[in-house]
């Protein structure tokens, strides 16, 4: 489990009552989409032995983007999510249940 996930996990659990505000699920919702977005770029570069510095001039972004982006820091535009699917030679697939994502890069085929 990585950080981000910890620190939802434990914020989760000190909610007094489970329950909360409609506006503060939604937030913590976009957050948990964000950091899913930030950990499979982190881990499809990562796979590729990459680092930030080559993943940012592939995708046309600064390494400080980069960075940002896997600590889901930010949200990215759809063509910067195609540049990125193509810096990291994969397919980017994004599936949306109500509050769950789950985000994944498929490997182009050699």
């Amino acid at each position: 489990m990585n950080h981000a996930r910890w620190k939802l996990a434990r914020e989760r659990k000190t909610v007094e009552g489970g329950t909360e505000p409609p506006e503060v699920e939604a937030m913590r919702a976009e957050i948990r989409m964000a950091f899913d977005l930030g950990q499979a770029v982190y881990d499809r570069r990562t796979e590729l032995g990459m680092s930030q510095t080559e993943l940012a001039r592939r995708a046309r972004m600064t390494q400080p983007q980069v960075s940002k982006l896997e600590l889901g820091g930010t949200v990215p535009t759809l063509p910067l999510l195609a540049r990125l699917a193509e810096a990291l030679d994969a397919s980017l697939n994004i599936a949306l249940d109500g509050g769950t994502s789950t985000v994944e890069f498929i490997a182009h085929a050699a």
